[in-house]
């Protein structure tokens, strides 16, 4: 079990460690972002499963505080209202419960995160398609090799891995350093 163990946590250092080459993408997704709160506009956020869980992870850390305390930051995760999510699935179809929400809310110069593990989440898809339709600007955290969604977003994050739980990992490495300076820059 020890052996079992301590290979998860190798493997997981190891893709995190491999996810450094992204510190260029992550630091546009940083300015994106700050550029959006800064011109008075929203961040939306959405996701399956797990990736449901990271986006209201993201929204909390940014409606709340992550490091500093600091005015809140406008931000949005598009998975939280079950009426919507089981009116939209029922009338609609499932593929349309982030594209619909987009629909009715996101502005232009709004910014989008979208987050897959597989990159290719037909409702998040869509949901990025819906956004870039109304003028959004998106960011996409992906894994594997970012899939149908990474062609499709401004600024893919893509997790080199093909496991779900390492990307998981790595996605919140990722978005804790996005939120801490997003809030040291918005604080200056």
């Amino acid at each position: 079990m020890k052996k079992i163990i301590q290979k998860r946590i190798f493997d997981s250092a190891k893709i995190i460690k491999k996810s450094a080459q992204l510190s260029n993408n992550i630091e546009k997704a940083v300015i994106m972002i700050c550029d959006c709160v800064i011109e008075g506009n929203k961040i939306y956020l959405f996701g399956n499963g797990g990736s449901a869980a990271d986006a209201q992870h993201i929204a909390a850390e940014l409606i709340g505080r992550y490091k500093m305390e600091r005015k809140s930051i406008p931000a949005i995760s598009l998975n939280t209202d079950t009426s919507i999510l089981t009116s939209v699935a029922n009338d609609y179809s499932f593929n349309k419960i982030f594209s619909r929400q987009c629909e009715g809310l996101v502005n232009q110069d709004d910014v989008i995160i979208a987050i897959s593990t597989s990159g290719n989440s037909k409702n998040v898809l869509n949901g990025i398609i819906s956004a870039k339709k109304k003028g959004a600007k998106t960011i996409g955290l992906l894994g594997k090799n970012g899939g149908s969604i990474a062609n499709l977003v401004d600024i893919p994050l893509i997790v080199d891995s093909c496991s779900t739980a390492r990307i998981q990992e790595a996605h919140r490495v990722i978005y804790h350093i996005i939120c801490e300076l997003v809030e040291k820059e918005l604080s200056k």
